[in-house]
C-alpha cells in the first residue's frame, strides 16, 4: 500500500473522519491543474487528468472515465486502491457508493475549495440522512505533504484590444446587463477561462493554459479581483486601475462574500462556484444559480479572435506539416523515441511566431501505447520507435493569437492486418459521420452510432466520445 494512502488515513482518524474524498481541481473546478493542486495524483500514484480517489478506513477507490481504465490500472497496481470504471456495468456511482458504505452518524471530509458547489450540497444530503455531517475545512493532503509545490503565481498581463476584439468595459457591461435581468446585486465569477476572457488577462498558472488563478466579485459600483498580487506588476495594476478595477489579495475573497449583505441577490453558476464560497455566503443570502453571463459571449468570436485564430492554425500548420516531413525522411535512420519525437515537434513550433507553449502536454504513442487514451510518456515507459508500425500524435500549441489541438496517426512503415483493417474501420466511420445529413437540432450522440457501427461490427469500440 501507498505509504501517502496510510498517511492519509492517520490524519482521517486524527481528525474523526470516516471517509475523504480528493477530486481532480483546482479552487475554480478546473479540469487541468498546477502541481499545488495534484493531491489526488499524490496520494493514488494516478496522473490522469480526471479521476476522483474516495478513502475509507478500509478500503479506497478512484473512480475515472474510460479515457483512463488502462492507464489507471497499470498506475493503481501495489497501491491499495481499487480501480471504479465509471458508466460500467455494476460500477456504483459515487453517491451510491457514499450511501451503502458510510454508517449512521458518519462524518465526510473534503476540501471544499476543490468540490463543485453542486457536489458538496449532494454529499451533505447523503449525510444528513445518515444522521452525520461533512466537514468541507480539511486539506488533509495539505497535512500530509511535505513538500508540496508552491501556489503558481507568474506573471499576468493584460492583451490588447486589437486581440480580443472587445473592451474590459464592453465586456463588463454585457455583465452588469445580465445582472439587471436576473435582478442580481453581486455577480460572483470563479471560472479561470471566463475571467481570462473578461479581462483580456492572460498568464501561466496553470501548465498548458494561459490562465491566472482568481475569482471576482462585480457589482455596479465596482469590480474586484483577488489573485496572487506578486503575479501583478505595476504596469497591469495601473492599467487596472484605470479601468476601475480593485486588486485584492487571493484567499481574501473567503471572508469578503462572509459581509456580504443577507439582502443582496447573488448571481453565480453552482456547477462551477466551489462549496466553500457557497457555504461562506450569509445564512438567508439569495443565490440565483444560472449559467455565467461570460460564457455565451466569450464563445462567440469577435472578427479579431477569429483572424487570429485563423493566423495561428496556418503557422501551426506548417509546424506541423516540417515535423511530419522530417519524421518521413529520418525514421529507420537515426534513434528517436516517443518523447524526442514530441520534443522534435516543439522544436519547429518555436520556430513560428507568436508561440507560447504546447496546449497540452503532448501525446506521442507508438504501437501499443496509441491505444491507450491520453497516454503520456515517461523516461520509464519512453518507447523506441522504428520505421514499422503506426505512432499517434496528439498535440497542440498556444499561441498569443489562437490555440491549436492536432491529432495524427502516422503510418511508419510496413503494417500487420490486424492495424490495417482497425485504421480502416476508423477511416469508414470518420467518412460515414462526414457524409450524413441530419436535421436540425440533432446532436452528437444521436449522429455517434454512424462512426462506431463498423467497429461494431467487427467487435471493436473506443472508450471515448467520438468528437475526442
Amino acid at each position: 500500500m501507498k505509504k501517502e494512502l496510510i498517511a492519509l488515513r492517520e490524519a482521517m482518524k486524527a481528525h474523526g473522519i470516516d471517509a475523504y474524498i480528493i477530486p481532480t481541481a483546482d479552487f475554480h473546478g478546473s479540469e487541468y491543474v498546477g502541481d499545488y493542486f495534484k493531491c489526488r495524483s499524490y496520494v493514488s500514484g494516478f496522473t490522469g487528468s480526471a479521476g476522483t480517489l474516495v478513502v475509507l478506513a478500509d478500503e479506497a477507490g478512484l473512480w475515472t472515465d474510460g479515457r483512463y481504465f488502462l492507464q489507471a490500472g497499470e498506475q493503481l497496481k501495489g497501491s491499495g486502491i481499487t480501480l471504479m470504471k465509471m458508466a460500467m456495468p455494476g460500477t456504483p456511482t459515487i453517491p451510491d457508493f457514499l450511501k451503502d458504505k458510510l454508517p449512521a452518524g458518519a462524518i465526510l471530509g473534503f476540501d471544499g475549495r476543490v468540490v463543485a458547489a453542486a457536489d458538496g450540497s449532494t454529499y451533505e444530503e447523503i449525510l444528513k440522512e445518515k444522521g452525520g455531517c461533512v466537514r468541507a475545512d480539511l486539506d488533509l493532503v495539505g497535512e500530509i505533504w511535505a513538500d508540496r509545490p508552491a501556489l503558481r503565481a507568474r506573471q499576468a498581463y493584460l492583451i490588447d484590444e486589437s486581440r480580443s476584439g472587445m473592451s474590459f468595459a464592453e465586456k463588463r457591461r454585457i455583465v452588469l446587463e445580465a445582472m439587471e435581468k436576473e435582478e442580481a446585486d453581486v455577480f460572483l465569477l470563479t471560472s479561470l477561462d471566463d475571467i481570462a476572457w473578461l479581462f483580456n488577462m492572460r498568464g501561466d498558472d496553470v501548465d498548458y493554459n494561459p490562465v491566472v488563478l482568481s475569482y471576482v466579485l462585480m457589482t455596479k459600483a465596482e469590480t474586484r479581483l483577488y489573485a496572487n498580487l506578486p503575479a501583478f506588476g505595476e504596469e497591469i495594476r495601473r492599467e487596472l486601475s484605470v479601468q476601475g478595477v480593485t486588486l485584492l489579495p487571493y484567499d481574501q475573497i473567503y471572508t469578503d462574500v462572509t459581509e456580504l449583505s443577507p439582502e443582496q441577490k447573488v448571481l453565480l453558476e453552482r456547477e462551477k462556484v466551489n462549496y466553500r464560497l457557497l457555504t461562506a455566503l450569509p445564512e438567508g443570502i439569495e443565490v440565483i444559480s444560472r449559467r455565467n453571463p461570460t460564457t455565451i459571449p466569450k464563445a462567440a468570436k469577435t472578427e479579431a479572435e477569429q483572424a487570429g485564430s485563423r493566423a495561428a492554425h496556418v503557422r501551426d500548420g506548417v509546424a506541423v506539416t516540417k515535423f511530419l516531413y522530417w519524421l518521413k525522411k529520418h525514421v529507420g535512420k537515426e534513434p528517436m523515441t516517443e518523447i524526442s519525437i514530441a520534443d522534435k515537434l516543439e522544436s519547429f513550433r518555436k520556430q513560428q511566431e507568436g508561440y507560447l507553449t504546447p496546449s497540452f502536454e503532448t501525446i506521442s504513442g507508438y504501437g501499443p501505447h496509441a491505444a491507450i487514451v491520453h497516454y503520456s510518456a515517461t523516461p520509464e515507459t519512453d518507447a523506441e520507435v522504428f520505421a514499422r508500425g503506426m505512432i499517434l500524435i496528439d498535440s497542440g500549441g498556444q499561441y498569443v493569437d489562437g490555440t491549436t489541438d492536432i491529432t495524427r496517426t502516422v503510418v511508419l512503415g510496413p503494417v500487420t492486418e490486424e492495424e490495417k483493417k482497425a485504421y480502416t474501420l476508423v477511416l469508414a466511420g470518420h467518412l460515414r459521420l462526414g457524409n450524413a445529413r441530419f436535421l436540425k437540432g440533432c446532436g452528437g450522440s444521436q449522429l455517434d452510432i454512424l462512426t462506431r457501427e463498423p467497429l461494431w461490427r467487427n467487435g471493436l469500440d473506443y472508450r471515448h466520445g467520438t468528437g475526442h
